[in-house]
């Protein structure tokens, strides 16, 4: 009975041993996706479309939401190293991440660094994100065209004020820099007057952080659109307002539909990500564009370099721009994948939003 037992346990041991062997060979990689927050719409899209392209090509993935607490954010992405994460897919809340990269790469985990980039580490070697000072590019050329920029003139100069991103999300600072590359000409040359604080780039430290929104979030953007038409812009009417994301754009123009100036005549407000309710906004008329980074696109891209990093491959990605030379982290400078951004009107809308199937017709009043 004991030579039983134990001819038992070796046979038992023996099969464990063949099936973890089995599991490890054909078993499927684990990719975690930590993104930071909900409150902003496009994050739930992109975890879910992660997810989907990740399980697409065969691999076991998971998502979290931060909630923009980069402490809840870490103990997730230790989880995911708990649970044994082959790559990290990490669109971080803020710097304090890089605890979390460094235990990843102790670990023998990779992480890719996604649409934000992960400064201050040296622990991580890709980034993917859509060309954000391009994105800044369309937010001006918007305001160029609507005001007739080229046209203004001193004496009949427009009035337009500013607000920023998170100045803890590097990309903030990309998307004001582009959009304030093609305003810039029109401040010096005196036919475009800043209400508020005025930086006319966002290495001006001390006048960015004055329009910068802490966490992209929507009520401080209201509450000092609400601040400055009782304050700097009480004895003007704007023409424009540069609103780096859809979400403080809606917040912005709730501030100003509470002035009479504006009800009936808001000025041009941009925006960026195409969420369904600035879409609508668009075609009433109160938002005059956004800049769509199709999340579709830029999910599967993502996990085509993961893949490619699994399997020891050199990444092609399609529809991406290799860049070695830009995204520098303050400790090295990461191989980033930008995707192309579309610019979206009032005459467009239609045709990159919903014939795209990104939205359907009846979302859309």
């Amino acid at each position: 009975m004991r030579k039983f037992a134990l001819l038992c346990m070796i046979l038992l041991l023996a099969g464990s041993m063949v099936f973890a062997q089995g599991a490890q060979e054909g078993g499927k990689d684990f990719i975690g996706l930590a993104m930071p927050e909900t409150h902003v719409e496009r994050w739930q899209m992109d975890g879910a479309a992660l997810k989907a392209a990740a399980e697409e090509l065969g691999y076991t993935a998971e998502v979290a939401y931060g909630d923009a607490d980069q402490t809840k954010q870490n103990a997730q992405i230790s989880d995911f190293i708990t649970k044994g994460a082959d790559l990290l897919i990490i669109g971080s809340v803020n710097e304090g991440v890089v605890t979390a990269v460094a235990d990843a790469r102790t670990d023998g985990v990779e992480v890719i660094a996604y649409d934000r980039l992960i400064t201050g580490s040296d622990q991580y070697d890709y980034y993917i994100t859509f060309d954000n000072f391009k994105v800044g590019q369309f937010q001006g050329a918007a305001i160029v065209k609507a005001l007739d920029l080229a046209n203004a003139t001193k004496a009949d100069p427009k009035y337009i004020t500013l607000f920023a991103g998170s100045p803890t999300d590097n990309n903030a600072f990309f998307f004001f820099d582009g959009a304030l590359s093609e305003l810039r000409p029109f401040v010096e040359k005196g036919v475009l007057k800043i209400v508020g604080p005025a930086p006319l780039v966002s290495s001006d430290t001390a006048n960015f952080t004055r329009i910068a929104t802490e966490n992209w979030r929507a009520d401080l953007a209201k509450q000092r659109m609400e601040n400055l038409l009782n304050g700097d812009a009480k004895n003007y009417k704007l023409d424009a307002v540069l609103a780096p994301n859809d979400t403080l754009a809606r917040a912005i123009i709730e501030a100003l539909l509470t002035d009479a100036k504006y009800m009936n005549d808001l000025p041009v407000v941009t925006g960026q990500d195409g969420e369904l309710a600035s879409i609508q906004f668009i075609k009433d008329g109160k938002q005059a564009m956004t800049v769509f980074k199709d999340t579709r696109d830029l999910a599967k891209a993502a996990i085509k370099l993961a893949d490619a990093i699994l399997k020891g491959e050199e990444p092609q990605i399609s529809g991406a721009r290799l860049d070695t030379e830009t995204y520098d982290t303050g400790k090295k400078v990461v191989k980033s994948y930008l995707l192309e951004p579309v610019n979206v009107t009032k005459d467009n809308y239609v045709e990159i939003m919903i014939d795209s199937g990104y939205y359907k017709a009846d979302q859309i009043r």
